[in-house]
């Protein structure tokens, strides 16, 4: 099976933040992403989203490592001063590159 490499953006923020970062993300050359409500703790605490402020997100891209970092780059830049922000990025193979910018 042919595979293809590509990068994995995980972007875990204030659920406040999701318009902002799928603007972001499509500006910066994301063609998809993925969104999901995320309840979780950490070192500052824990986000359980029984009221709208407590709500997280997970947001998910797949993307060129170019792209992926771009916007990597951004939210740190952007957002993380000021905003409960978590990412990562991993390796991925997908079967369709074209989707994949």
């Amino acid at each position: 099976m042919d595979t293809h490499p590509r990068k994995l953006l995980v972007i875990i923020a204030e659920a406040a933040l999701e318009r902002s970062l799928v603007a972001d993300a499509r500006r910066l050359g994301a063609q998809g992403y993925t969104v999901h409500d995320v309840r979780g703790g950490g070192r500052h605490g824990t986000r359980e989203g029984d009221w709208e402020a407590d709500r997280s997100i997970e947001m998910k891209v797949i993307a060129t490592e170019a792209v992926a970092e771009a916007i990597a780059r951004h939210v740190l830049a952007t957002y993380c001063a000021d905003y409960s922000v978590t990412m990562f990025l991993a390796d991925a193979q997908v079967l369709r590159p074209e989707k994949f910018s």
